[in-house]
């Protein structure tokens, strides 16, 4: 892999965890009405156990399933590149 391959795999996986951020916190909004309980916030003080184990299990799930589908699109990009 050169230098610019793993410019382009780092700026994907970059940017599908801020988007996967962004949609973690929309999603858990919308489904609890308030805001996700992310650590150092007001929220993060005042959320019960259950919320915090609701919201780190989500959050997870989620920050793997993006990390698979961006990997995938890294290889298929680089393997267009390379051809």
């Amino acid at each position: 892999m050169n230098a610019v391959q793993k410019l382009v795999a780092t700026g994907i996986s970059i940017g599908a965890g801020f988007v996967g951020s962004k949609l973690v916190d929309q999603v858990w909004k919308g489904f609890t009405g308030s805001a996700a309980p992310r650590k150092g916030s007001e929220e993060a003080a005042e959320a019960t156990l259950r919320q915090a184990l609701g919201f780190a299990i989500f959050s997870a799930v989620v920050a793997a399933v993006i990390q698979v589908l961006a990997d995938r699109g890294t290889n298929k990009a680089l393997s267009k590149f390379s051809k």
